[in-house]
C-alpha cells in the first residue's frame, strides 16, 4: 500500500475535478443526452472526492460542486429563457448542500462508515420528498427520470413511487462507492483520517445491494408482463404550431384565429382516424366555453362523435381561472378542473384549484390535470383514487423543456397505472400507456404543429399501491433523514461503545 500524502492544493484540484465529473455525468444521464446508466454511477466521483480526496474541513465542497454543476447543466437551459430568480436555483442548491453536508465526513469516520449507505440514501430521497412541498420545485431533476424509457426497469414505481426508485439509484451509487473506497485504501492511503473499512460491512452491503437490485429488476419484469384486462381506445393530442395563449397575450388576434381554425381542422383529422378522446392544449382560448362557446366546441364534439378535453384561461381582477373541461359527444360539458399547481414563479394563479372531478363515460373513467400538475405526484394520484383510467393533460410549455417535460408523464402513468394524453401549445405532446410506453410523441424545442393519434390501453381504474399510499417511501426517507440529523451524536457513542 502506498502512502500518498498529497498536498492540500493538489487535493482541492483533484477533488473539485472529480466533483465536476460527477455533476457532468448526471447531466448526461438526463434528457436530451439520455446516457441513463450514468445515473447509477455518476455520484461516485463526488463521494470519493468528499470522503477520500478533499481536505476534511472543506469536504462538503464536493457535493456542492457536483450538485451545482448537475443542476446548472440540467436546469440552467430550462430557466434561462425565463430570466426569473429560478436561474439561481443551482447555486442555491449548491450552497445548501455545502452547509448541510458539513460534518458528514467526520460522522462517518467516527462510526467506521457503518451508516454510510443508509444515511446517503435517506438524505438524497428525503431532500426529494421535501421538494414536493415547494411550489417552485416539484419532481424536476428527480434522479429516477433518466430511466423513463427503460420500461422494463421502472414498473415498481407503482409500488414504491418515483422516490423509491431514486433510493435504489442512490443505493447503487453508495454501495459501489464503499467498495471503491475500500479498494483505494488498500492500494493508496489517500486520507489519513479514513478508518479501515470493516470487511464484514463490505460483504453485507455487497450482498444487500446485489439482492435488492436483483429483486427490483425481477419484480419490474413480473409487473410488466402481467396483462391489463382493459380495452384500448384511440386518442389524440392536438398541438398547434405556436401557443394560442402566448399569442393572445401578445395581441396577435389574427394569428390566434388562424391557430383556432387549424386546431379545429386537426381535431377533425384526428376523428377521421378514429380518435374518440381528443385533447387540446392549456390556455387554448381566453374565455369560458361554458358561458361563451365562440368556437362551437359543443358542435365540434358532436360532429366528430368524440370527447373533447380542452384547457382555457379566464383572466379576472383577482387572478386567473386556469381550467380544463371535457365535452362529450352529445355536446355536454361534464365538469371543470382547476389547475392545482400554478406556476407561481411565472406569476400564475389558479382561483378554482383543489377539485378533482372524474367523469364516468362510455369510453371509461376520464379526467384532466394541467401542465405543471404533472411535476407533482399528488395530482394524478388523486384522480386514480377515484377510479380514473384515462387522463387528458393540456399543457403550455416552452422550447427549452420540450425534451424533458413529457418524461414526467411516463412516471405519473406508471405510478397509477393510467393512460395519459399530453397536448401542448407548440412544443411537446405525448400519448403514454399505463406501463409508461410512449405510443406517440412530438417534442420540438423550436416549436411545431403535431396531430398525435394512437391506440392506448386504458388504465385499470383500481389505482396502485402508490395511488393508495402516496409517497410512502418519501416519508420513510424523510424520517431517516431527520433521524440521522438529530441522532448522529448517539450513533457515534454507540460506535465507540459497542
Amino acid at each position: 500500500m502506498k502512502n500518498n500524502q498529497l498536498s492540500n492544493p493538489i487535493r482541492v484540484v483533484i477533488g473539485l475535478a472529480l466533483s465536476v465529473v460527477g455533476g457532468l455525468a448526471f447531466v448526461l444521464a438526463f434528457p436530451p443526452y439520455e446516457i441513463w446508466p450514468l445515473a447509477l454511477i455518476g455520484y461516485i466521483p463526488v463521494l470519493v472526492a468528499q470522503y477520500r480526496i478533499l481536505p476534511p474541513k472543506i469536504s462538503s465542497l464536493a457535493p456542492a460542486v457536483g450538485i451545482g454543476v448537475w443542476l446548472q447543466g440540467y436546469l440552467g437551459p430550462v430557466f434561462a429563457p425565463i430570466g426569473t430568480f429560478m436561474v439561481w436555483l443551482p447555486l442555491i442548491a449548491a450552497a445548501l448542500s455545502f452547509l448541510t453536508d458539513q460534518g458528514l465526513r467526520k460522522f462517518h469516520t467516527r462510526t467506521n462508515y457503518r451508516w454510510f449507505v443508509l444515511s446517503g440514501i435517506t438524505s438524497w430521497a428525503g431532500s426529494e420528498m421535501i421538494r414536493l412541498f415547494i411550489p417552485i420545485a416539484g419532481t424536476w431533476a428527480f434522479i429516477a427520470y433518466p430511466f423513463y424509457r427503460q420500461i422494463w426497469l421502472i414498473q415498481p414505481v407503482s409500488i414504491f413511487g418515483i422516490i423509491g426508485m431514486g433510493m435504489l439509484v442512490m443505493m447503487v451509487n453508495h454501495v459501489l462507492t464503499l467498495l471503491l473506497m475500500s479498494w483505494l485504501d488498500q492500494h493508496w492511503k489517500l486520507s489519513v483520517d479514513a478508518p479501515a473499512l470493516d470487511p464484514g460491512l463490505l460483504r453485507r452491503w455487497k450482498l444487500v445491494g446485489g439482492l435488492v437490485t436483483t429483486l427490483w429488476i425481477v419484480l419490474s419484469l413480473i409487473l410488466f408482463i402481467i396483462p391489463l384486462d382493459t380495452p384500448t381506445q384511440k386518442v389524440a393530442a392536438i398541438q398547434p404550431s405556436i401557443s394560442p395563449i402566448v399569442s393572445a397575450n401578445q395581441n396577435q388576434e389574427s394569428l390566434v384565429e388562424q391557430l383556432h381554425t387549424r386546431m379545429i381542422e386537426q381535431t377533425r383529422e384526428a376523428a377521421d382516424q378514429g380518435a374518440e378522446f381528443i385533447v387540446w392544449p392549456e390556455g387554448a382560448f381566453l374565455w369560458d366555453p361554458q358561458v361563451d362557446d365562440r368556437l362551437n366546441l359543443t358542435g365540434l364534439a358532436q360532429e366528430t362523435d368524440s370527447f373533447l378535453a380542452t384547457g382555457y384561461v379566464v383572466i379576472m381582477d383577482e387572478g386567473f381561472r386556469n381550467e380544463a373541461t371535457v365535452i362529450n359527444p352529445q355536446g355536454e360539458f361534464l365538469g371543470v378542473f382547476g389547475k392545482d399547481h400554478p406556476v407561481v414563479f411565472g406569476g400564475e394563479t389558479s382561483l378554482t384549484r383543489g377539485t378533482y372531478p372524474v367523469y364516468d363515460t362510455a369510453i371509461g373513467m376520464v379526467g384532466t390535470i394541467i401542465c405543471y400538475d404533472l411535476d407533482y405526484t399528488d395530482t394524478a394520484r388523486k384522480l386514480a383514487r377515484q377510479g380514473v383510467q384515462l387522463v387528458g393533460v393540456p399543457s403550455n410549455d416552452w422550447g427549452s423543456i420540450a425534451e424533458k417535460h413529457y418524461t414526467h408523464v411516463v412516471f405519473r402513468a406508471v405510478e397509477n397505472r393510467i393512460a395519459m394524453v399530453k397536448a401542448d401549445g407548440g412544443y411537446d405532446s405525448a400519448i403514454i400507456d399505463p406501463f409508461g410506453r410512449i405510443q406517440a410523441l412530438a417534442a420540438f424545442p423550436d416549436g411545431g404543429e403535431a396531430t398525435l393519434v394512437a391506440d392506448v390501453q386504458m388504465g385499470t381504474g383500481r389505482g396502485t399501491i402508490t395511488s393508495r399510499l402516496g409517497d410512502w417511501m418519501g416519508w420513510l426517507a424523510l424520517s431517516g433523514m431527520i433521524f440521522f440529523t438529530f441522532a448522529s451524536g448517539w450513533l457515534v457513542k454507540c460506535s465507540n461503545n459497542p
